[in-house]
């Protein structure tokens, strides 16, 4: 990434005397968003080591993945409005601080509850370092050629991060042990904040951002978010009828509508409706969220594939997602942040998101067989690179017209879809490939090798069903998204 920004400073006239200084922030904002991205995936190829130092069960394993995606998704929009009401600065300085030592704490994990707890307080840092981190993005780069390369930096690491994180969890947990894919956390945060306290810029706070916080309306949306999350992920285990699962998601449902109902009424809300009112930054984040729907579908197939039926090592497993970050850096910094200042938006989502799918659609010929460079190659190339072209116009229209009053909460709205998306996508995944690899026992019981044989046919539909969503989402982004090429990321309200 070092290399990219270098090239990116050498590109800024003479004339910008602050420009090195913003690039700069754009490589320290970047590290941590890496830092965020990683930890989204970075468990899990260790989950097996830790859950085997620490002797937890099977049944308490999901704990250590969805007690960081709960919170992240939960307080995202609170994160969002306490940055707005901080200053993008201070709020980004605390969230390193913060996410480093959750870090430290979950690293050094006696037990299984410490680890959840540490994993838990990442999350909730890490709600309020993203959006920080997004808006500070924004504010900084204004120039629409500028804002395009700086989003194309930002979207090719926070696309490419949970790769990245499979590939740097394997490789730690294989050479030196399961605690520091958590460690790894503290010496990215530390540099970024010895970096970050002398090139990071200081705007000044709107005076309408010191309005007081909205509590109750953050945590009913906590609630209501975590609980879909929660229902979902309890589909893997109980199945979609249960009442593990129902009453969590009509729960949360019914907590997300008091949310909507008390925004509209209060004169100063923590997620103003209009933010949400813009068909086309609804339609950015619908496409964000299913992007993550795409990658994570991916990330969960294909380490199973790796780890369970080719019987790969960890870090043979992570290498093999190689072509995916690739793909991803490559065509969100290469393609898309040089074509988004030309073309409008829709023209690189739309195409994006069904090359993606082109993708996934290959991998529903997988079997326990499948030649590496035949198949799983050219899917995650295809998929890397509508990935590209998806988040980085995706986020730039996330915070499109909205007033600077409201980036934080934009931003962290952005954030919210894609962590949900990656959250009940998983779920949602996990229950077709378990309940098709059920039905495929069912019906070839007597086959030798019908154990493999089914989990693999599991994992194929699964990526099916994510492939035919994204072809739906191109659909609706095409009706909902009219920004036109080059216009203005943000509006001041003075």
């Amino acid at each position: 990434m070092s290399t990219r920004v270098s090239k990116l400073t050498a590109d800024v006239g003479p004339g910008e005397r602050s420009g090195d200084r913003r690039w700069l922030a754009l490589v320290v904002i970047a590290l941590a968003q890496l830092m965020v991205a990683l930890d989204a995936t970075i468990v899990n190829i260790a989950l097996p080591s830790a859950q085997h130092a620490l002797g937890f069960g099977d049944g308490d394993r999901q704990w250590v993945v969805t007690a960081y995606t709960l919170a992240f998704a939960g307080l995202l929009l609170l994160g969002g409005r306490v940055a707005d009401h901080l200053g993008g600065r201070r709020a980004f300085l605390i969230g390193l601080v913060g996410f480093a030592a959750a870090s430290a704490l979950a690293g050094a994990a006696p037990g299984f509850g410490v680890l959840v707890a540490g994993r838990a307080l990442q999350g909730a840092f890490a709600a309020l370092l993203a959006p920080t981190a997004l808006s500070m993005v924004v504010m900084t780069f204004t120039e629409p050629r500028e804002r395009a390369k700086a989003f194309g930096v930002y979207g090719a690491v926070a696309s490419s991060g949970g790769a990245l994180g499979l590939l740097l969890g394997g490789s730690l947990t294989q050479y030196l042990e399961w605690r520091w894919c958590l460690y790894v956390n503290v010496a990215i945060a530390v540099g970024a904040l010895l970096a970050g306290l002398s090139v990071l810029p200081d705007p000044p706070v709107q005076a309408r951002a010191r309005a007081a916080i909205d509590v109750i309306s953050g945590v009913t949306i906590t609630a209501g978010l975590a609980a879909v999350v929660f229902g979902c992920s309890q589909a893997v285990l109980h199945g979609w009828t249960s009442a593990r699962v129902v009453v969590p998601l009509i729960g949360g449902v019914v907590a997300i509508g008091l949310f909507l109902l008390r925004q509209a009424r209060i004169p100063s809300p923590l997620l103003p409706l209009r933010v949400l009112a813009n068909g086309s930054r609804a339609g950015a984040y619908v496409a964000l969220a299913s992007a993550v729907v795409g990658s994570f579908g991916m990330f969960l197939m294909l380490t199973y594939y790796f780890q369970v039926i080719r019987h790969w090592s960890p870090l043979h497993a992570g290498l093999a997602f190689l072509p995916l970050a690739g793909a991803v850096s490559a065509s969100a910094y290469g393609l898309a942040s040089r074509l988004l200042p030309r073309v409008a938006p829709r023209a690189l989502i739309v195409p994006g998101l069904l090359v993606a799918a082109s993708g996934l659609a290959l991998l529903t010929r997988l079997d326990a067989s499948s030649g590496y460079l035949t198949l799983l190659v050219p899917a995650e190339l295809l998929l890397g690179a509508g990935m590209g072209c998806v988040f980085t116009p995706s986020i730039s229209l996330a915070t499109n017209g909205v007033e600077r009053r409201d980036m934080g909460v934009a931003a962290a709205t952005a954030n919210t879809a894609m962590q949900i998306g990656g959250s009940i996508g998983t779920a949602v995944l996990n229950t077709v490939a378990i309940t098709t690899t059920a039905a495929y026992l069912s019906a070839h019981a007597r086959s030798a090798t019908a154990g493999r044989d089914a989990l693999v046919h599991g994992y194929a539909t699964a990526t099916g069903w994510a492939a035919a969503l994204l072809v739906a989402v191109a659909a609706v982004a095409l009706l909902l998204i009219r920004v036109p090429k080059g216009a203005p990321t943000a509006k001041d309200t003075r």
